[in-house]
């Protein structure tokens, strides 16, 4: 199969849409990460997005959409608080997960009855489902395990050949992946952390919980990005954590070179010039923890293209953005941690 790579212009949308409409599934941008989309009320071209990424039957969709009211075909009722944080947060990166209606495909929910719900804020992928006429199911643009897409280049270098287009709306700009959302509990849940804070979440609609299965990942997942490895390199990385953190990933990186290993230091712009490993990528400021959530998934794929072996990263505070980072790159170390 060619994958056919698509400028923003309004026939080039309208060609991608087309492809949309036929069962095919389309690489496009929003403002987390590259999606792979499909009519989310077509079960065979749903299908082939599990195939294009060699994904798990049991990891659920999430289904973006451009116009509120298109909530009322996917979700059997909106309670106060997600009414709510669909005016403050949409369109953003928060998917909130409600009751599904019957006519939602069994493998958009992963067989689940409870459907995650978005409204991306990026013009080009509002313009895209607008076109194509239908909701998009769409998990992340990558083959399953890997980092998740920032740009188009990354969407074709896991899966060219294996869809029909993707739309080239240039970098993402939050760099990971939505926060998701759960009304369908007692409380309002977080089943994975994203662009919406928790704390912006809680000045919204108050206390706000953090599901205990997303450090574990077993279980039945309700939410993408819970219970298989994600966001990997090829290499084997470490998290390194403690206050003594530097200094640990320089004699780490000392004895794994002298094992004739190349190494990767994954760092921020402000301590990039302290390690002396193979390959040193800053992938944001540690004084702006956005930068970093922008520059992640971008970094890690760096490792791969420099051939490293080890990587060394060092960890984030646990607040803000600094969560749903911390979340990732648990995913990608495979919850491997060091402490200095």
């Amino acid at each position: 199969m060619e994958t056919k790579r698509f400028g923003t212009t309004e026939q080039e949308i309208a060609e991608a849409a087309a492809l949309l409409q036929d069962g095919e599934v389309v690489g496009f941008p929003t403002e987390t990460v590259y999606g792979l989309g499909a009519n989310a009320f077509d079960a065979a071209a749903v299908d082939k997005i599990f195939k294009a990424k060699g994904r798990p039957s049991d990891n659920p969709l999430i289904v973006h959409i451009a116009h509120r009211q298109d909530v009322d075909k996917l979700a059997q009722a909106v309670p106060e608080g997600a009414a709510l944080c669909m005016e403050h947060f949409w369109p953003g990166p928060l998917t909130i997960v409600l009751p599904c209606v019957d006519g939602v495909p069994r493998n958009v929910t992963a067989g689940l009855r409870t459907v995650g719900i978005r409204m991306p804020d990026h013009v080009t992928a509002l313009q895209l489902i607008d076109a194509a006429g239908v909701p998009l199911a769409a998990p992340s643009a990558n083959r399953s395990g890997r980092p998740s897409p920032t740009t188009a280049e990354h969407v074709l270098e896991d899966l060219s050949g294996r869809i029909a287009g993707v739309v080239d709306g240039g970098a993402a700009g939050v760099g990971v992946e939505s926060t998701v959302l759960d009304f369908t509990g007692d409380r309002p849940m977080i089943l994975r952390p994203g662009g919406v804070t928790r704390e912006m979440l809680q000045d919204v609609i108050g206390e706000v919980g953090i599901d205990p299965a997303l450090a574990s990942g077993v279980g039945t997942p309700k939410s993408p990005g819970v219970k298989y490895t994600h966001y990997a390199p090829q290499g084997e990385m470490w998290l390194v954590e403690g206050e003594q953190d530097a200094a640990k990933i320089a004699a780490l990186t000392a004895d794994a070179q002298a094992a004739g290993r190349r190494v990767g230091v994954l760092t921020t712009a402000e301590r990039a010039g302290q390690y002396r490993a193979d390959v040193v990528i800053p992938c944001g400021k540690r004084s702006d923890l956005s930068t970093v959530a922008a520059g992640l998934y971008e970094a890690i794929r760096q490792f791969d293209h420099a051939g490293a072996d080890v990587i060394y990263a060092e960890v984030f505070p646990e607040t803000g953005v600094g969560l749903a980072v911390m979340n990732r790159l648990r995913k990608a170390a495979s919850h491997r941690v060091i402490r200095a």
